[in-house]
This record gives C-alpha cells, sequence and structure tokens, in this order.
C-alpha cells in the first residue's frame, strides 16, 4: 500500500469565485490558471461541517468534458489530504448530474457505508473543449445541490483563503478500471473505488417504471423510437437502458459516445442544437419520409430533456403536465397517488390547471431546483419542471432527463397496450391533443433580448413595477394596444415564502396575470459584464377546444405586442427583435 504525506500548500483569494445555484462555471483556461480548482475546492471543504469531510465517503465524477479527468485527480488528492475515508468514482470519470444524486441516495458501500456529498464536473448544456466551458459544483447528503447557506459560505472563504491541502505524492488513480485502490495516510486508510456509472441509476429506474411493458412497445414494428444524446453523458446510459433492458435497436441511438467536447456541437437540447434529431423527426427544414414515433434528447450532463413526436414538439411546460396527469396509471412508482405538483414561476401554468382538476397540492417556485428539492424531502411534491427542458420527480434531488422519457415512454406504452397489435397506435401527438381538449392549452413562447445595456435592463424592469401601482391604468393601456386581449386581473413581482424553512427570495420576475388565464413574465438574468439578458414569457391560456389546433404564434400575436409595447422594449433597449425566441 503506498503512503502519502500531507502538505500545506500557500496560495491567496482569486476573485470571482460565487456559485451560482448550478455551481461555479468559467473557461477552461480560467480553471486551469494555478490554485483555481484547489482554491475552490479547499473552500467547499472548509464550508463543510467536519463530520461531511473527516472520514466521510464522497463521490467525485461528471459529464466527461474537457479536464474533468484532471480534476478528478486533483480532487482524489485533496480529500485525502483533508481526512476523507474514501472517494467513489464513476468509471471514465463520468456520471450523470441525476446518477450521482442517484448514487449519493442509494449506493451503500461494501462496509455499508453512504455518500455524503458529491463534486460534480459539469457545465451542463454548455458547450466543453480547450476554449469552452467547465464547471464544478457541489452536492449535499440529500443529493441535490448545496443551498445558499453552504455556497454563500464557500465564496466568503474564497475571499479569505491562505492554504490548500493536497497529497502530492499521491499517485494517479487509473479512472478506468472498475475495482479498489487503497493507500495510507496520516489518518489512516484511504480508498478510491472506481464502479460502474450506470448500475445503480439503471437499477433505481427499473424500480419506478414498468419495464416489461415499455419493452412490448418498443418491440412493436408499428413504433420506432430516436434518442440523442448529443455525445454527453447520457451516452453511458442509453445504450444500456434502451437496448440491452427495453431492446431497442442500437441504430435508434444518434451521438450517444460521450466526448470531451460534446462533438463540437452544444449539448443543449432544443429545437435550435439538437438539429440532427430533429431533422429525423420530420422538423427540419427538409421533410423527411417516416420519422419515428418518438425522439428525445439530453444535455451534457442528461439532466435535461427534450420530447418530439413525430413531425411534433413538446413544449417543456406541456410535458410535465402531461406526465402529471397520466403518472398515477402509467408508472407504478406513482400507483398510490400524487403528493404535490410544483413548476418554476416562468414555466406555464398547464401544470396548474392538472393539479386543479386532480385536487393535487400545488406550488409556484423560484427558478433553481433546490426550491422543488425542499418540498420533495418534506413530501409535498411528487413530480416538478420548468421551461428549460427540466422535468423531474422525487426519486432523486436533481432533474432527470432519461426518467422523462421513460415516464413518456410508459405513457405511450399505458394508452397503446391494448392497442399493440392493431391498426394505429396512440402517438404523442394524439396524447398532446387530447390532453389540450380536456384541460385546455397553454400556448407559450419566451423571448430572450441578450447583452443588453445593464442600466437599460434596470430602467425597463422598474417601468414595468411602477406601471403594476394602477391596474385599471394598465388595462387602459393593454386595451388600447389591443382590445382584443383579456383584462389584467393582478399584477406584482413575484416573492416566494418557502413552505418548509420560511426562507423568503425577492424580485424574481415581474408578472402580468389576466382575467382569462394568460400571463406574461419578465424576469432579468445576469447583469455581468457582458450586460444583461432580459427574459420575456408570453402565455395565452385557450380552454375552447376547437381552438387549441391553432397556430402558437398566430394564437399568441395579440399577447406579444402587448408585452413589447407595455415594456416599451425598443425605446429602452434599442433592440426591435429578439436575440432568440423559443
Amino acid at each position: 500500500m503506498v503512503n502519502f504525506k500531507v502538505i500545506r500548500k500557500d496560495t491567496s483569494p482569486i476573485e470571482g469565485q460565487k456559485p451560482g445555484t448550478s455551481g461555479l462555471r468559467k473557461k477552461v483556461k480560467v480553471f486551469m490558471q494555478p490554485n483555481y480548482l484547489q482554491n475552490f475546492v479547499q473552500c467547499t471543504f472548509n464550508a463543510l461541517t467536519p463530520a461531511k469531510v473527516k472520514g466521510a465517503t464522497l463521490v467525485v465524477s461528471g459529464d466527461g468534458r474537457y479536464y474533468s479527468k484532471d480534476a478528478i485527480q486533483i480532487i482524489i488528492k485533496m480529500s485525502a489530504a483533508n481526512g476523507v475515508r474514501r472517494v467513489w468514482v464513476g468509471q471514465n470519470g463520468l456520471l450523470s448530474t441525476p446518477a450521482v444524486s442517484a448514487v449519493i441516495r442509494e449506493r451503500v458501500g461494501a462496509d455499508g457505508c453512504k455518500a455524503t456529498g458529491a463534486f460534480i464536473l459539469t457545465a451542463s448544456h454548455n458547450p466543453g473543449g480547450p476554449l469552452e466551458d467547465f464547471g464544478i459544483k457541489y452536492n449535499m447528503e440529500n443529493g441535490g445541490p448545496a443551498p445558499e447557506g453552504i455556497t454563500d459560505k464557500i465564496f466568503e472563504n474564497t475571499k479569505t483563503i491562505k492554504e490548500y491541502l493536497v497529497a502530492e505524492d499521491l499517485p494517479d488513480v487509473n479512472i478506468s478500471a472498475i475495482g479498489v485502490t487503497s493507500f495510507g495516510g496520516p489518518e489512516g486508510q484511504f480508498d478510491v473505488e472506481v464502479f460502474d456509472s450506470a448500475s445503480d441509476y439503471v437499477k433505481l429506474m427499473k424500480s419506478i417504471f414498468d419495464f416489461e411493458s415499455i419493452k412490448k412497445l418498443l418491440s412493436s414494428p408499428k413504433f420506432t423510437f430516436c434518442y440523442d444524446a448529443l455525445h454527453g453523458v447520457a451516452g453511458a446510459y442509453a445504450k444500456r437502458i434502451f437496448v440491452e433492458e427495453l431492446g431497442a435497436k442500437e441504430s435508434s441511438l444518434l451521438n450517444c459516445v460521450p466526448k470531451e467536447d460534446f462533438g463540437g456541437g452544444h449539448p443543449d437540447p432544443n429545437l435550435t442544437y439538437a438539429k440532427e434529431l430533429v431533422a429525423r423527426m420530420g422538423l427540419g427544414k427538409t421533410p423527411s419520409q417516416d420519422p419515428p414515433e418518438f425522439g428525445a434528447a439530453a444535455d451534457g450532463d442528461a439532466d435535461r430533456n427534450m420530447v418530439l413526436g413525430k413531425r411534433f414538439f413538446v413544449t417543456p411546460s406541456d410535458s410535465v403536465a402531461i406526465i402529471a396527469a397520466n403518472a398515477v396509471e402509467s408508472i407504478p412508482y406513482f400507483s398510490a397517488g400524487l403528493k404535490g405538483v410544483a413548476r418554476s414561476m416562468p414555466t406555464s401554468a398547464a401544470l396548474d390547471v392538472v393539479a386543479k382538476h386532480l385536487n393535487l397540492k400545488f406550488f409556484e417556485v423560484p427558478t433553481g431546483w433546490k426550491f422543488f428539492g425542499n418540498l420533495m424531502d418534506a413530501g409535498l411534491c411528487s413530480i416538478c419542471g420548468e421551461e428549460s427542458f427540466g422535468t423531474g420527480s422525487d426519486h432523486i434531488r436533481e432533474k432527470d432527463g432519461i426518467w422523462a422519457v421513460l415516464a413518456w415512454l410508459s405513457i405511450l406504452a399505458y394508452k397503446n397496450k391494448e392497442n399493440l397489435n392493431g391498426d394505429k397506435l396512440v402517438t404523442v401527438e394524439n396524447i398532446v391533443r387530447k390532453h389540450w381538449e380536456t384541460y385546455g392549452r397553454h400556448y407559450y413562447t419566451r423571448y430572450d433580448y441578450e447583452n443588453v445595456d445593464a442600466g437599460a435592463a434596470k430602467e425597463l424592469m422598474a417601468h414595468l413595477v411602477k406601471l403594476q401601482s394602477s391596474i385599471p391604468d394598465v388595462n387602459k393601456l393593454v386595451k388600447g394596444i389591443r382590445s382584443d386581449v383579456s383584462n389584467v386581473a393582478s399584477a406584482d413581482e413575484f416573492e416566494y415564502k418557502d413552505p418548509v424553512d420560511g426562507s423568503i427570495s425577492k424580485h424574481q420576475g415581474i408578472r402580468y396575470l389576466f382575467e382569462d388565464g394568460s400571463r406574461l413574465v419578465f424576469r432579468l438574468s445576469g447583469t455581468g459584464s457582458e450586460g444583461a439578458t432580459i427574459r420575456v414569457y408570453i402565455e395565452q391560456y385557450e380552454e375552447d377546444p376547437s381552438k387549441t389546433g391553432r397556430d402558437s404564434q398566430e394564437a399568441l400575436a395579440p399577447l406579444v405586442e402587448v408585452a413589447l409595447k407595455l415594456s416599451k422594449m425598443q425605446e429602452f433597449t434599442g433592440r426591435s427583435a429578439p436575440t432568440v425566441i423559443t
């Protein structure tokens, strides 16, 4: 057994190491600066209670992006020096973010130990490679991201750090070979266990879903399927789950080899970046001959998902509502009923209508998965989602892209169980249109104005807040812009009081709520050196089943006009059009 010594290395604070809700994300070359990663890791250890470090078991893995392998070795050496008892690493350093959450919650070591936390190396849906992005975040013993109390402490520590601990003479561990490597240190034995990246997660999925019924669906000659991992870490799970467990053809997997640079692409599962899948599903510029019945994509760390039917896009807001409406009958894990449902504030109110119909507890929370985690830990929420392609449930404390795909396949399997040998299968589009008939449709779009002058953006938001002081005056303005738009019933700046811990989150976005159930939401994100991004969420509710099949942009046009004129978007920002329309 190799013995190691602990060395205290002098260092000094590095500016800008403030972790967001998803950890610290910077360019690779920033992370490769001397002591940059080391400072952040030591500051994290220092922010945790000694019991979570000394003698503890930590998970260290990520989405496999460029610089991950070097970072894993650095964190192993620092863990040893800080008195950690063992580190668990997914084979080749690969673990999806949802799988890390599952490993923390479910995995038991040979000697009965459980993990108390994890360093996840990911920048999620951001590009990877030597000139692109890297990221690190810490997850707690519940499997969810570190709460603000911890991330604030980490940031405070980064301003005063003077030294970090490292076992420099600890040799690099071979993370491509499964097995345990043991070392001896001043505080006793230190183990690094490399384990199969997929087995714990696959076991969890099999305990949630009826794999046999999904298998029957996938074996029907009428059902065709396509899954695109965008060269992210989902590829490490796709073959195991879809091909080996569920019997899909290997040819139905696209871009499922994880790559350090995601194949030069942008691993963000939306209609813009998942180009190959979008074309295959018949939604590209040139119509494809016979698209598959079902398609899905994942982001870099596999916590996001996009669901498509044949020539049909399912919005993330509709997706979470449809999963919630069908979960109890389609998914064994939920057979006893749902504890409650939740969505982020900018997500459409499609889920609210389902909750009302099914008499479920409902929560509207600020953007950030930790808010859902609190509700789940308190047993108040089973299914949740956000408009930015994140869907999940209380099986873990992160959003889960493959879970969402299996949920959709379960619903399709349930709807088709008597029908697999019939003439036509119930399709994704049938399920969505039937949902709209039952619950109404929330036409929904998001306009992003990127790199707007930060001062102008703040003035625009202040203008919108000021307008809210008189709703009658707002309605005069609205009717002056479009007489065919409903009246505003109420308007506010969204503030959330967490029902679990009582914490209050202020200034979470400006809302205008209309009498017919429509909404306008304005949010500011990131006021960095590159300026600010203004996001405008525009949502038109339509209850009349004869009007739920309209073109989305056409149905939203009156409300879009109201949003842009009410906010004086062009006057404040000088922009005549958004940077991105989702």
